[in-house]
């Protein structure tokens, strides 16, 4: 079972007033009903989401939709269910014509709002499992005006939702975790709520994790890189009788250095602090180096200028 699933299964028994299923009803008849005649047709996938649609047409309307099972056997098997009403259509359909003037002032209340995205959502929304892929929450619809009104609608709950065109469906998705688990919160599908949550902690946590890896890797490489070049300055002093021309503490710290490389400027400031007789900090342990590299290009300079 898809995460989708486990989500639109959640949503389907979900409890929910009088007004709230009207809403939900007529934006999921918006997305999902066709018409044929005097006939109105409802083609669904999931057992959950038909009883519910089913109830709420029965509650609302007061008629009884015929069911009718079939099988689809492309690819592998699995069942269709199709809502057959004959009984008020014309003002069904009006209805559903009066869904598509809804906006942010038609909805007045928040349950409301989140009742009209929710009915969208059991129609043709899609999450993507939070353990296999990245964050990514969508409704596919046929007609640019329902992915208008949505939009507006998640916007209305700052969820930063983004709309694109794919051939000749408009898409209305989400893509920040946070933003996709405030919806689940909206919903109050606490289920799928728990377990995406329970998802991106541990991914957040193992982000964090590969990230302090990295920059600990990266410091150790800067650590090394800065210790061989400091080395190979000591080297040039010594080889050029340059050395003795440094003060005692400086000559220490570059003794110390040559004995461990490896060390940062804090590990050899502690180690110089409690095997010598010279207190010293890391700024103190960066200021000598410096005289160290300033020395060397001294008289590189000068060897090139012919000065020694």
């Amino acid at each position: 079972m898809t995460f989708t699933t486990t989500l639109k299964e959640e949503l389907a028994k979900t409890d929910s007033s009088i007004i709230e299923s009207q809403f939900e009803l007529i934006s999921f008849l918006n997305c999902n009903a066709k018409f044929n005649s005097n006939e109105l047709l409802i083609t669904l996938e999931n057992a959950s989401i038909t009883r519910r649609i089913y109830l709420l047409i029965k509650k609302i309307y007061s008629v009884n939709p015929k069911i009718i099972i079939r099988f689809q056997k492309r690819f592998k098997v699995k069942q269709i269910y199709i809502l057959s009403i004959k009984e008020k259509v014309d003002y069904i359909k009006s209805s559903i014509n009066m869904g598509t003037k809804i906006n942010l002032e038609t909805l007045v209340t928040d349950e409301e709002k989140i009742a009209y995205i929710k009915g969208c959502f059991l129609a043709v929304g899609n999450i993507s499992n939070p353990s296999t892929s990245g964050y990514h929450l969508e409704f596919i619809f046929s007609k640019e005006r329902l992915a208008k009104q949505v939009q507006n609608l998640l916007d209305y709950f700052e969820l930063n939702a983004k709309l694109i065109k794919r051939g000749y469906k408009t898409v209305v998705y989400i893509k920040s975790g946070e933003n996709i688990s405030d919806l689940l919160k909206l919903f109050k599908a606490t289920n799928s709520l728990f377990y995406f949550e329970d998802i991106r902690i541990y991914r957040d946590h193992k982000n964090m994790v590969n990230r302090l890896n990295n920059c600990e890797i990266a410091n150790q490489e800067k650590t090394f890189k800065t210790g061989q070049m400091q080395l190979e300055n000591i080297k040039y002093l010594k080889d050029n009788d340059l050395f003795d021309l440094l003060d005692e503490k400086t000559k220490i710290v570059a003794i110390v250095r040559e004995k461990y490389p490896e060390l940062s400027y804090q590990e050899l400031a502690d180690l110089i602090s409690n095997e010598m007789d010279y207190k010293i900090g890391k700024s103190g342990v960066n200021h000598h180096f410096i005289k160290i590299n300033e020395l060397v290009k001294k008289h590189k300079k000068g060897c090139e200028n012919n000065e020694f």
